[in-house]
Order: C-alpha cells, then structure tokens, then sequence
C-alpha cells in the first residue's frame, strides 16, 4: 500500500476556529476498471481497459495490470490496444458507475456536508469541523476508504492537506489503495512540492514542461525560486498564479452542491448523433440526473440551459428563464427538449444540460389550508426513495432505457459540471 502516514492529533475544539483547515481529496482508483474487476471474477488481475469504439473512442479506465504496458486514461483506444494487444476490452456501463459513485458519495457525506463532487469517482472534503466528532483527518480518511472497501468492495486513495492543490497532488501520489498526509504547519506544502516535477502542478503540460527546461525549471521548487517578479514579467498575469502553486497557495474553499452556481450533467459521443430523434433521450438522461441532484442539494432553478457541441467543435449554448423554479426532470427535460427542437440538425457530439440561477427548496408548508402536494413532487419522492434503496439505475424512463440498450459506445460522461464563481 503507498501510505506515508504522518501524526497528526485531533484539535480541541476550543481551538477549532483558530485551527487550519483540513482538506481532504478522495479518489476512486481506476474506478470503471475496478467496478468491472469487482463484478466479473474473471477480470481481477487480468490487463482491463474500459473503453468505447476501438478507432475513435478513449480509454475510460485502465486497471493497474495494464499501466505497466503505458496505457492511460483519455488515450485514444487505437494506440492502447496498439500497446497492450492482450488486453480485455471491457464496454462501460454508466447506470452501474453513476449508481457506485451516489453510495460512495452517501458515505462521504456521513463526515461532513462539505464535500464537491469533482466528478463520478473523486470528491474534495472539508473535515476541519469533524475533527471534534471523528477525530485526526487521516483517522477520517482511512475511515471512509475503509467503509468503501467493505460496504462497496473498491478501493480508494487519499490525500490530506490545508488545501486543495497539495491534498489532490497527495492523492495521486497514494495511489493505488493509500494515502498521503501533508502536515498543516507553514511552509509544509511548498516542502511538500518541491522536489516533485514541475509537470505535477496543474495546467503544465509537455508542451509547457519544454518551456520551462528550457529556463532550467524542472521541479516546482525551480519555478518557486524563480521568484515572483521573474515570472511575472516572463508570463504576465499569469505568472503570479504560477508562483501561488508552486508556494502552495490555494485559498479555494470547498464548494457544497447546494453553494453552487450551477448543477449540470453532459456526455460526449464516441460517433456524431444527428437530429432531434437522435440526442433526445441523452438530454433526457442528462436532465433526471441534475434534477436528482437539486433536490440532493435541497435546490431549485429558475433557469434551464442546454449545450451543444456540433462536429467542428463550435459551441452552442440556449437557455430558457422558468416562470417558477423547478427541481423536476421531466420539467427540466421539456424545456431542455423545446431549446433542442429549435437547433439545426446538424452531427453533434456533445450534449449537456444545467441548471442555473439557483434557489433554496421552499420548506413545505403545515396546517389545515396548506396546498396538496403536488403530483410531480410526490413522484419525484417516491423515485428518490427507490434510487436510495436499489441504486439509481432501478428505474429510468423508457426512452433512456433503450438508447442505453441499443448504444454501447456512448463514451462516458465528463465529470458532472458545477459552476463555481469565479476565482
């Protein structure tokens, strides 16, 4: 297990409010891959790779047997199987995965309202208040990778941090099946990242990496003692955001569901869907699934936009302003439906819907004259009792059923969208 543990007691909760924040970012492990090896015995320790078309699809996951070979996540699936011929081509089954992520999300919620879903299989944590109930944040973390494992059969890593930029570094760095604390006192976050590559800091790619050999930058703590003024003259604004990272800086608060902005769900195809015919059931699916989470979140929206990404990759958004705000699907789904049937038929590979201009769930009223309950939000409770107790894939609609059943190469969904103001 890639654990390296260090101490770290739990605050007395008179020191709470002057204590630093406890941050952790939770992980699933090639989690479609781990779902698959869990649920067919025939796939553990075997070479998996969870993928769509063979020529225009992605790799969705590949198992750890199957990394050695260089095959990652997001590769084209031609140059994977190109790597690593063996391998088993396993088709994803979405219904499965979104239903996983709800009850892992269950648990992680059983520490703390505060937790941001990042996307199905990762999920950032704000256990500073906790630690007085559950005790140090590496006891919370190895608590609830402990319930997944037991209560879900998966495993999952870990990283502990005062903020988000070291603990999601930390997790990575756990994997697979550990976790990784980086202590809270100043100046532990940047020690933390200096001797890694610089690579490690998010947004610095390959090409960006030959930039930066090129100035004798190779790990973050070479671009931390570059110096503010250096990189702010060499890359202008964005020089000090390169500087704040490479010190651990990252005053980003956790983001519950319910301090969003927005909630929405998309997907991309692996083949072009053309005509309303065609993309309908998908904004359907995608218009259940951010109703499911308003009302999680105990949210409503007064605005419903839909997004389409045509062939050539340009970009078109709609939105339409309710009368009154709704968290039910098929309300947001209608909508959804009538912006799509005003678009052009023209090959789309990308569908999405949210909902935005967010409002708190009116309480329901009591006594003699309050108004019967209305038969969408009766409905609406009745299925969520349903997806609480036999998962979300229990019961769908007819038309999301079929094109589930008669599409096997829908390509997964990217994470769920959550529109944060911006930083």
């Amino acid at each position: 297990m890639a654990t390296t543990p260090t101490s770290n007691s739990a605050e007395p909760a008179s020191r709470e409010s002057s204590a630093p924040r406890a941050l952790i970012h939770l992980d699933m492990d090639a989690f479609y891959a781990s779902v698959e090896q869990r649920d067919d015995p025939a796939l553990r320790g075997r070479p998996v790779i969870v993928g769509g078309h063979a020529h225009r699809g992605v790799v969705l996951a590949a198992s750890y047997e199957v990394r050695p070979f260089g095959v990652r996540s997001a590769m084209p699936m031609a140059q994977a199987l190109r790597l690593a011929p063996d391998a088993l081509v396993v088709r994803p089954r979405f219904d499965v995965y979104a239903d996983v992520s709800s009850r892992v999300f269950d648990i992680l919620q059983t520490v703390t309202p505060l937790y941001e879903p990042l996307s199905l299989d990762e999920a950032f944590l704000d256990v500073t208040a906790s630690r007085s109930l559950f005790g140090a944040p590496a006891e919370i973390a190895r608590r609830l990778r402990r319930r997944i494992a037991d209560e879900l059969g998966l495993p999952a890593s870990a990283g502990i941090a005062a903020c988000k930029l070291v603990a999601k570094i930390a997790s990575d760095l756990a994997k697979p099946n550990g976790q990784l604390e980086v202590p809270a006192e100043t100046g532990a976050g940047a020690a933390f990242l200096a001797p890694l590559p610089v690579t490690r800091l998010p947004g610095i790619g390959p090409k960006s990496a030959k930039i930066f050999d090129a100035m004798g930058i190779a790990t973050v703590g070479d671009l931390a003692a570059k110096g503010l003024a250096f990189l702010e003259q060499r890359f202008g604004p964005g020089g000090r955001d390169l500087w704040e990272r490479a010190q651990a800086i990252d005053p980003r608060p956790v983001i519950a569901d319910r301090d969003a902005k927005s909630v929405g769900a998309e997907e991309t195809f692996d083949d072009d869907l053309t005509g309303v015919e065609a993309l309908r059931p998908r904004v359907h699916a995608q218009a259940l699934r951010v109703a499911h989470r308003l009302r999680r979140a105990g949210l409503r929206a007064r605005t419903v936009q839909l997004k389409l990404k045509r062939s050539d990759f340009t970009l078109v958004t709609r939105r339409v302003t309710l009368d009154e705000p709704t968290d039910d699907g098929q309300t947001i789904y209608r909508e959804a439906a009538r912006l799509l049937e005003r678009e052009p038929p023209r090959p789309t590979r990308l569908t999405g819907v949210s909902a935005q201009n967010l409002l708190p769930a009116a309480a329901p009223q009591l006594g003699l004259f309050a108004p019967p309950p209305r038969a969408a939000d009766t409905l609406n409770r009745a299925l969520d009792a349903i997806a609480q107790r036999f998962g979300t894939a229990a019961i769908t609609t007819g038309d999301v059923a079929a094109s589930t059943r008669d599409d096997p190469t829908l390509r997964a969904p990217p994470p769920d969208e959550i529109g944060r103001p911006k930083k």
